[in-house]
């Protein structure tokens, strides 16, 4: 038995979830807003847009959870990994792509299988009650037709954050005389030399300086309605982190440890980075730099920082607003709302936090929705990998009552048995190993059934 699944929303989580469902046999529908309506973060109507970082953070699989979470996707056949992958950019120990390669070669998978349908237009509401099974992968910019259908059917208010976009930099405007490239500890990555990043330095003076003017710049003003709305701690606007106090950048985004200024032959009292933002090397990420700030004033504060005096903007930061739901007070086990099981969510709407965290939720969401169309046995990914650690933070782990956005991290996973624990980086390698080990068996059920 196969039937339709339809998917609204065309970024991460919805494109996985389509890429998913469809190998597995079933015919999907994807139904993605832009360009028909667009949105105050995205710019172009390419499936899987990268609207904030190019950057899905640590490529380590042995001691980051994250980098784990990759790895699964891998082994699972992920879409967004195999395309990440594809266009891959240097970036140190992280895994950063060229934003535009890699929504194209998303884009260009989904538009060419066979079981996969792709409809341009804007689900205005509630999908049809003769859809048997939906994913709602609207992610953090859902419309607001469909926001607040959500909210009446589940008589839930909505949780909201701000979401901060950082600024992108012609690299050739970027003056090399006083800047350096190197990577913290001179770490080498995927496709990377170990001096992968920009380095702009501060001294004493200087970061003092870019302190006071940052807190004195015009910030954007917020409507009432928004004023309520909590940041996401993982992606603050830079001039909130400063505000917390003086050395808070120090100690953040512009910490100079694992640098070493090749003018001075010393480390610097501050730095602000720059990661590879496309495939030619001429764009990069001033990272850490989400800001609320003006436009005019992003220009005119930014170009005090040494080597940025005659910086050139491919794009200004910005601002958005996210909106997920309460998972754990409103989803099943297998993302079903349990007041209307035809409906799925995946992706940053369920409240998990960042690109690759976003895909995976989309990645079960598909499987899950296939094996229901196909009559099969839903099986949950082990507590023990870095899936099922966060899936369950969201369907069940984490308190509802002070439901947040989260990443994967190992905070989230079961103890090890008393017999396998150790500590530090070695802890991590254990976890690591025996997720990869669970996982495998859980991919591949008869094979271990057949051993």
């Amino acid at each position: 038995m196969s039937t339709t699944i339809h998917i609204v929303g065309g970024g991460l989580a919805g494109s996985e979830a389509a890429w998913q469902a469809a190998e597995a046999g079933v015919r999907v529908v994807l139904h993605e807003m832009r360009p028909v309506r667009g949105t105050d973060a995205h710019q172009t109507d390419g499936l899987a847009e990268l609207v904030c970082s190019n950057s899905f953070r640590s490529d380590d699989a042995e001691n980051n959870a994250v980098g784990l979470l990759h790895e699964e996707m891998r082994r699972a056949g992920s879409l967004i990994m195999k395309s990440a992958d594809a266009h891959k950019l240097p970036a140190g120990g992280a895994l950063a792509v060229d934003r535009h390669g890699f929504s194209a070669a998303v884009t260009q998978a989904l538009e060419t299988h066979p079981r996969i349908d792709i409809r341009r237009e804007e689900i205005a509401g509630l999908p049809p009650e003769d859809w048997s099974s939906v994913i709602l992968a609207t992610g953090p910019l859902t419309s607001l037709a469909l926001a607040e259908a959500i909210r009446a059917l589940t008589s839930e208010d909505s949780l909201s954050f701000f979401d901060a976009i950082a600024p992108i930099v012609h690299r050739e405007s970027i003056d090399m005389s006083v800047a350096w490239m190197q990577s913290r500890y001179d770490k080498k990555g995927p496709g990377g030399d170990g001096a992968d990043y920009v380095n702009c330095p501060l001294d004493e003076a200087q970061y003092q300086a870019f302190i006071e003017t940052l807190l004195a710049g015009e910030k954007t003003e917020f409507k009432d309605w928004e004023k309520s709305t909590p940041y996401f701690e993982g992606c603050l606007p830079i001039e909130v982190m400063a505000a917390r106090g003086i050395e808070t950048l120090r100690f953040g985004p512009m910490k100079p440890v694992g640098l070493c200024d090749t003018r001075t032959g010393r480390r610097p009292h501050a730095v602000v980075q720059l990661r590879q933002d496309n495939a030619l090397g001429t764009l990069w990420n001033m990272v850490g730099f989400q800001t609320k700030l003006k436009h005019g004033e992003q220009t005119r504060i930014f170009r005090t920082i040494p080597g940025l005096e005659n910086a050139q903007f491919a794009r200004l930061g910005g601002l958005h607003r996210n909106t997920f739901i309460n998972s754990p007070r409103l989803l099943d086990s297998t993302l079903r709302l349990k007041t209307r099981p035809s409906l799925r969510f995946a992706g940053q709407v369920t409240g998990v936090e960042g690109y690759v965290e976003s895909a995976a939720i989309g990645l079960l969401a598909g499987r899950f929705a296939a094996a229901e169309q196909n009559g099969a046995a839903i099986s949950l990914p082990p507590a023990t990998t870095a899936f099922g650690a966060l899936l369950a933070h969201i369907t069940g782990g984490a308190d509802a009552k002070t439901f947040q956005p989260m990443n994967v991290n190992f905070g989230l996973f079961p103890d090890l048995d008393k017999s396998a624990r150790t500590r530090g980086r070695d802890r991590k390698k254990v976890m690591s190993q025996r997720a990869l080990t669970d996982l495998d068996t859980w991919l591949n059920p008869h094979k271990e059934a057949a051993e």
